[in-house]
């Protein structure tokens, strides 16, 4: 008798999906910077698909918020204004503070301490090129990777919502480092306060880390 499978069905992404998250990817690495025009007739030649599929994928990303309609002109990757990064980082800072209080109050601070080794060692490996692509690949996994492990659905949809904003101003923020260590710093003193069910330290910390982060962006 053959054995019952426990494979979950394979999802497959419609096409205005797969577009989205295509042009999510190249909004967040700066392939489309801050402010720049998406032209509906060029993407849909350079991707290969027709404009139905493409209009429906940059209506996602309307909704989400990084793109912007101006009336008679088109739509624009969303400007990385002051007031646009201050406020994602407020949001930011609200839902990865909630997600750090609720891993120490499920008394799982050490086993989240574990899996976030797992991003420092990460970090670790790009230190030699402190601004580069990879050093803020693992940056970004520490952050989603320490949400998750609150285990709330809401605060992780929340966090993912803010995803493409946090990677601009992750690409936004290269160049301001002089070493990676002041950055890896930062992450191994939060993982040691959830390490040792420290709430008000741990907050305290990655708040600090935010405040830095914000500063990173707007100076650069």
């Amino acid at each position: 008798m053959a054995a019952r499978s426990t494979l979950p069905p394979v999802v497959q992404e419609s096409t205005p999906a797969l577009i989205a998250r295509v042009l999510r990817e190249a909004i967040a690495d700066g392939r489309f910077p801050p402010g720049s025009q998406l032209v509906e007739q060029e993407l849909a030649r350079e991707l290969n698909v027709s404009r139905g599929p493409l209009r429906e994928a940059m209506q996602r990303l309307t909704q989400e918020g990084l793109l912007v309609g101006h009336r008679n002109r088109g739509l624009f990757v969303m400007e990385l204004t002051e007031d646009a990064v201050r406020d994602m980082y407020l949001a930011r800072e609200a839902v990865e503070c909630a997600a750090v209080r609720r891993i120490v109050a499920t008394g799982t601070g050490s086993r989240a301490a574990e899996a976030l080794a797992v991003p420092l060692a990460e970090m670790r490996d790009a230190a030699p090129e402190p601004n580069g692509r990879a050093m803020s690949e693992a940056d970004l996994h520490f952050h989603e990777l320490l949400v998750e492990l609150a285990g709330s659905p809401r605060l992780l949809n929340m966090h993912r919502t803010l995803l493409t904003q946090i990677r601009m101003s992750l690409t936004g923020m290269q160049g301001t480092y002089e070493s990676a260590d002041a950055r890896l710093r930062e992450h191994v003193e939060i993982v040691e306060a959830l390490d040792a069910q420290d709430a008000d330290r741990a907050d305290a910390l990655l708040r600090a880390h935010m405040q830095d982060g914000l500063e990173r962006v707007l100076g650069a």
